[in-house]
């Protein structure tokens, strides 16, 4: 339906269901009179003001949002006007103070310490992962991915924001960050030492797509240790500096007391006196507005305080090590802890499996709680089964929401077609709630009951109640575009509105006739043509034929635009092309007339929507509770349990257990406070690194809530994880090994306690043997004055002798196996990966690892004789030195 009709319909869709109007662009792009979306609370400045600021200084908001922005961001630090937010006015509540002008922003954007002036100025990479720049940040569409395979961390969406302090205070350090696919602030504040590796951790942790700084931490000539360190280790993400004064602590207070939700109102009494999280939450808001060209609704978002306290540490360096969610040979390989527990069906539960795993939980009553659930869910198959049934119909919860709370800026076609989906979700979504509780009725434990009597939240009727009273009952998700966009159409309910009744009758008519024209063709050329459709091309003509059976072996001279893949042919006409444009030129009337009835609804609903901030956060820990029983059913985990002993019965390696053919050895663990020290020998390739990981890897799974690869297993609670793991592949030189080496044993040092789990393998290699055993007898004296569970595998046989002088040491090894060959003139080493009490009396290994590999045995023999030559001069010396003394 198109030209005056539609202008006619438009109008008085407007009048019907707004009430109110202002002059504003329709989605067709007719100036017509269209209400202002509110969603109840806040004013959208829309097209008809962009040729002009807001009231207080605005930015256009008629363009992209990242023109503005650009513009804004100079280089160097000229200065500029205060704007409204620095005069003591707020940019939220209202149309003329919504948002401030671009040029306020001093900002500068860096990918890397290279310059700030030599990258892409105002621009943010595609993702983390990528070097290339655009020129802002899209508004986040709601995008559905399969629920029942998900990888929620394949794009970055993490924007954060980090200040230290100054002067005395030099060290303490705040954060705020916020995903564009999760409306959730977290504030961070936290003291921290001059290797920064509590601020490190988190950003690993949090895979940001861009970092906000302030300008004077990279000022020329004056770049502070934090901004280094931080670009250094973030080479692939985009930095932006923003003038200090926008890190302004009593404006972050005031944005989030304006933006939390009413449920997280406590967030107050945690943040009011951290500063600098407050800082870096007012920088945060401001830019994220600006890269947006959004904002959020107030009394929208979730926000939480994160401190350092209530989850163990695992540095970022240990959960590389370890393999925690990225396989170091491979990034795309899922040999992983998180690829051997992710048995997620949801976004949300496979973000929240991830956080997990790189920060576990220290609180032993929290742990059991989870562990509790687990163990029911595994002796009960129906509530397993039906909860998994009900949880893998979810879509990505979080995402729903961040697009729910948002305010564009401007109505376009695509904004209009969004919020209808979105609306489509939301009913999908809940419309499980009941599915959900009925899952829940049965369950006993505490974790299961709490969250059944969440879903007892009347908001969630109440919501249903109203989208239903307008939408469609068998409106609902479904896979396929053009599926999809059939129920876009006829979402809302006939007799609502005479004028889209009359256009979506128009719209059928089209369709019909489309299919009909098709139809007639296929008979006029006596081709087995059908209907096809994509969201890039619309309609078009498809058909499944040989070229030998076309006449010419081409088709008919009136069909255009023509791909073949294999025998299928893909075309279109001209006819059909015209009539694909009164197609879209009706749905566009269709989606306006639509998205006017929906923000009504939304309107309606605001108030309640918070719930499902509950619901989500329900859904994730289900998911991840399921993936947990989910793993059990295809091992033979066992339930961890706490105490002050770690003690590993029959253990085993969880990854390598999905790699191998079959089940790996298993071995026994035990350290207790007065036996807290273990050194492990044996030659290479015995076994020694794949035990020392295998044992994190389980205390890390027990302090998730998850069960453990053993026959039985107790734990201690760690509160720092360290690794210090040899790499058998590295490359690097010598000497850059060694300082690799000095750095991490020197961070273990500094920050180790009495509740953590210390593991260090082969340290001292990368230098000589007489120095190596000097560093590594230092360290081990100095770990042990400590009652932190230590594994220290090592070459050097001569540390074993510490047992003689600290009674909290025990000596272990891997055995091995002397076999002679079949012609009995050749010995071999067999590996039996057991560990057993005592230490090695293996020698040279070597030489025993230069005999099973295809050296020249000429060569072998050399270096047989030269080293007992070398061992005889030594011992000769040795001697010496002793009769002078």
């Amino acid at each position: 339906m198109a030209g005056a009709g539609g202008r006619a319909i438009a109008s008085a869709t407007s009048e019907s269901y707004a009430g109110r109007g202002s002059s504003t662009p329709s989605v067709g792009g007719r100036a017509e009179q269209t209400p202002r979306y509110t969603l109840g609370l806040l004013q959208t400045p829309h097209s008809s003001e962009s040729t002009g600021a807001c009231s207080s200084g605005g930015i256009r908001p008629g363009g992209s949002g990242g023109e503005g922005l650009v513009a804004g961001r100079v280089a160097g630090n000229s200065a500029v006007k205060p704007a409204a937010s620095e005069r003591g006015e707020s940019y939220f509540g209202d149309k003329s103070s919504c948002v401030e002008n671009a040029n306020t922003l001093n900002l500068t954007s860096s990918s890397s310490l290279r310059g700030l002036n030599s990258t892409c100025i105002g621009k943010t990479p595609l993702s983390s992962g990528r070097s290339g720049c655009r020129s802002h940040t899209p508004l986040m569409g709601y995008s559905v991915t399969s629920s029942s395979a998900v990888s929620a961390h394949t794009v970055a969406s993490v924007i954060v924001a980090v200040v230290e302090g100054r002067g005395l205070a030099r060290g303490e350090v705040g954060m705020a960050s916020i995903d564009l696919k999760n409306p959730e602030i977290i504030l961070s504040q936290f003291a921290d030492n001059t290797t920064y590796t509590k601020v490190i951790t988190k950003l690993k942790i949090l895979t940001p797509l861009e970092i906000i700084m302030s300008n004077t931490a990279c000022d020329a000539g004056n770049t502070t240790k934090l901004f280094s360190l931080i670009t250094e280790h973030f080479k692939n993400v985009t930095f932006t500096t923003v003038q200090r004064k926008y890190f302004n602590e009593t404006k972050g207070l005031e944005y989030i007391e304006q933006l939390c939700a009413s449920e997280f109102s406590t967030i107050f009494m945690e943040v009011q006196s951290k500063y600098y999280c407050l800082a870096a939450a007012a920088a945060l808001l401001k830019y994220v507005e600006f890269i947006q060209n959004a904002v959020y609704a107030p009394k929208s978002l979730k926000v939480r305080f994160q401190g350092s306290e209530k989850t163990a540490m695992i540095d970022s360096s240990s959960a590389q090590n370890l393999e925690l969610v990225i396989n170091n040979r491979d990034s795309r390989n899922g040999h992983t802890l998180l690829g051997v527990l992710n048995y997620t069906k949801t976004p949300g539960g496979s973000r929240r499996l991830r956080a997990n795993i790189l920060e576990p939980l220290v609180d032993a009553e929290t742990i059991n709680t989870r562990l509790d659930s687990v163990q029911e869910l595994l002796q009960d198959e129906e509530l397993f089964f039906g909860l998994q049934a009900v949880i893998s119909k979810f879509l990505d919860t979080e995402q729903l929401l961040s697009v729910l709370v948002q305010i564009p800026k401007q109505d376009t076609v695509k904004t209009a077609e969004s919020k209808i989906t979105n609306l489509i979700y939301l009913k999908h979504t809940l419309e499980l709630v009941e599915p959900l509780k009925a899952a829940l009725r049965s369950c006993n434990t505490q974790l299961l009951k709490a969250y059944y009597n969440s879903l007892e939240d009347t908001r969630f009727g109440i919501i249903l109640e109203k989208i239903t009273s307008v939408i469609n009952d068998d409106t609902r998700y479904t896979k396929g575009c053009l599926s999809m966009r059939t129920q876009k159409c006829y979402a809302v309910k006939p007799n609502i509105n005479e004028f889209l009744d009359i256009a979506r009758r128009t719209y059928t008519e089209i369709v019909d006739d489309i299919a009909g024209m098709i139809t007639q063709l296929a008979e006029k050329y006596s081709l087995p043509m059908k209907t096809g459709f994509s969201s890039a091309r619309g309609f078009f003509i498809q058909m499944n034929a040989d070229c030998s059976t076309l006449p010419n072996g081409q088709l008919p001279s009136e069909f255009t635009k023509i791909t073949k893949m294999k025998n299928t042919y893909s075309f279109t006409s001209a006819d059909l092309i015209k009539m694909n444009e009164r197609c879209q030129e009706s749905l566009r009337e269709i989606y306006h007339m639509t998205y006017l009835i929906v923000c009504k609804l939304l309107n309606e609903i605001y108030e309640h929507i918070h719930c499902l901030y509950k619901l989500s956060d329900i859904v994730s820990m289900l998911d991840m509770l399921l993936s947990f029983a989910h793993a059990c059913t295809l091992s033979d985990y066992v339930r961890p349990e706490f105490t002050d002993t770690l003690a590993i019965k029959q253990g085993w390696h969880p990854i390598l257990e999905k790699i191998a053919m079959e089940k790996p050895v298993s071995n026994n663990t035990y350290l207790t406070e007065g036996n807290n020290f273990v050194i492990i020998t044996g030659p290479n390739m015995s076994g020694k690194s794949t035990y020392l990981k295998q044992i994190a890897l389980c205390q890390i799974m027990a302090q998730i809530g998850s069960y453990v690869p053993a026959e039985y297993c107790s734990f201690r609670i760690a509160e720092q994880i360290f690794t210090r793991i040899g790499m058998d592949d590295d490359i690097e030189t010598n000497a850059s090994t060694f300082m690799k080496e000095m750095k991490e044993i020197t961070y273990i040092i500094q920050n180790a306690n009495d509740k953590s789990l210390i593991i260090i393998d082969e340290l001292g290699r990368g230098t000589s043997a007489e120095e190596g055993i000097g560093i590594c007898y230092a360290a081990c004296e100095y770990l042990l004055n400590l009652k932190a569970f230590t594994l220290f595998a090592t070459h050097f046989l001569e540390l074993c002798h510490i047992d003689a002088l600290y009674p909290n040491v025990e000596n272990y090894h891997f055995q091995v196996q002397h076999v002679r060959s079949s012609a009995g003139n050749k010995e071999k080493i067999a590996y039996t990966y057991t560990l057993s009490k005592g230490y090695t009396e293996e020698k040279n290994y070597g030489l025993k690892a230069a005999e099973v590999s295809s050296l020249p045995s000429s060569i072998i023999l050399d270096a047989k004789e030269i080293t007992s030559h070398i061992a005889k001069q030594i011992l000769n010396s040795t001697g010496r030195r002793a009769l002078l003394r």
